[in-house]
């Protein structure tokens, strides 16, 4: 998206830069000779005194290849070309202020409830104070209003669908849902009863405690905790998800395994083709022969600066595209195991230095690749920088990915019985004897890396 602008930037800047299909071969013979005309003339010129600066407009236009040519079409003339719409939902606010319109609210308590929901950040919580809001109320919209006031508002909008909006902490949030959920239920009411008196004990999942306190046997206890655990914690997460347009990702390398045998493709098509204005061109030759006075070195000298900006950008695209496709040319052989396998034990240790030595680029710039680009394959599409790891040591001498080893880690915490989660400890005794000898820290490294939470909050009922 980003380059996408960029290119829209400096198509809007420099009418030297055309987007569009590139000239005939006879057409570009025709530039040949304007250009011809131009050099002729201006070599016949002396400028007035003034020095001028060589140039040869043939530098900046190729007529045995298109200047511009990094957009791969594969389709046919006739084929249709669609584009998926992207559905926009109303805001929060909007759903929000819809509702409001059936509260029997005078003129007064009106303006505190539109002020309160627009102050609910993106989750559906208040997380001002009222004394704040009051605050606010006075000078922003001069309405003199008490806590009390606008408490009394605030309990009104937390009726409004969905559940649990307008709340002031996760607790008041999943009690606002709870007490819609039929009261005779006692699953319903031992929830109200553990998020009342121990949500400590509940977040901690200190099941236990919770247990022995309020005297439940584990099937009652179970109940509880399922009733609390479908409710949900973000209820204005719904209407963010709704009126944030979707985005996908569009992978900037394609590879495929054709019978064993990779290959390797840039995506660009979202790339337009460049090509410098034909029209410049003629104009650079007809200003050149016209350059007797001041006004008309000034035109040339303008054309010519356009025209060289044009050059430059349109080499600067083409080198971005060379540089792309020979970084992960390299990352692609060096971990051609992996690729042609789709096994994440195939994967070698692989850091920026070796793709870096290997494509002789800076390392710099192969991080800026590895940290932005995505790739498809066979077997999903992924990060780049997801392919690099450290080594590690096994006891046999040979060295192994770290993601090798968090593959393994991450099996073995999901094959676990959840009630009696694997500590650190025990995960590192696995790991020791599969022959990967790292710390109880390192696998509590790895783990946090996986965005897997320790044993304890893993455990369930």
């Amino acid at each position: 998206m980003a380059l996408e602008q960029r290119i829209k930037e400096e198509l809007e800047i420099n009418p030297a830069l055309e987007e569009g299909p590139q000239d005939d071969q006879d057409e570009g013979d025709e530039r040949d000779e304007d250009l011809e005309a131009s050099d002729n003339s201006m070599d016949d010129q002396d400028g007035g005194g003034e020095e001028r600066d060589d140039f040869d407009i043939s530098d900046y236009i190729q007529d045995d290849e298109p200047d511009y040519k990094t957009k791969s079409n594969n389709s046919g003339p006739d084929e249709e070309r669609t584009e998926i719409p992207i559905v926009s939902g109303n805001s929060s606010q909007e759903i929000l202020l819809s509702q409001l319109g059936l509260c029997d609210f005078d003129d007064k308590q009106y303006l505190i409830a539109t002020h309160l929901i627009g102050s609910l950040d993106e989750d559906g919580y208040l997380r001002r104070d009222l004394s704040s809001l009051c605050d606010d109320l006075a000078f922003s919209q001069g309405v003199e209003a008490k806590a009390e006031e606008v408490e009394e508002v605030l309990h009104v909008i937390q009726t409004f669908d969905p559940a649990g909006i307008g709340a002031r902490d996760l607790r008041e949030c999943l009690m606002l849902q709870l007490v819609r959920k039929d009261p005779r239920k006692e699953s319903v009411r031992n929830a109200m009863a553990i998020l009342d008196q121990y949500m400590d004990e509940f977040s901690k999942k200190h099941y236990d405690k919770i247990e022995k306190a309020m005297e439940l046997d584990d099937e009652h206890l179970r109940d509880a905790i399922s009733e609390i655990l479908h409710l949900n914690p973000r209820p204005g997460g719904s209407f963010a998800d709704d009126s944030r347009s979707s985005q996908h990702i569009i992978p900037d390398f394609i590879i495929n395994n054709n019978d064993g045998v990779l290959e390797l493709s840039l995506n660009s098509r979202n790339a337009p083709d460049l090509r410098i204005s034909r029209q410049y061109t003629k104009m650079l030759a007809e200003y050149s022969k016209e350059s007797n006075s001041r006004a008309g070195r000034e035109a040339v000298a303008f054309v010519k600066q356009k025209l060289d900006a044009a050059k430059w950008f349109i080499d600067a695209i083409r080198q971005r595209q060379i540089t792309l496709i020979r970084t992960m040319d390299a990352i692609m052989n060096y971990q051609k195991d992996y690729f042609s396998e789709g096994d994440e034990k195939k994967l070698r240790p692989m850091i920026l230095k070796d793709i870096a030595e290997i494509v002789q680029l800076d390392i710099s710039t192969v991080s800026r690749v590895a940290n932005s680009k995505y790739v498809q394959t066979p077997f999903g599409t992924f990060l780049l920088k997801t392919f690099f790891s450290e080594a590690l040591s096994t006891d046999s001498g040979e060295e192994v990915s770290s993601r090798e080893v968090k593959k393994i880690l991450s099996d073995a915490i999901g094959a676990e019985d959840k009630r009696k989660p694997l500590p650190d400890e025990k995960l590192m005794e696995i790991l020791n004897q599969k022959g990967y000898n790292i710390a109880r820290r390192t696998v509590a490294k790895y783990r946090e890396q996986l965005g897997i939470p320790v044993a304890r909050l893993r455990k369930e009922l």
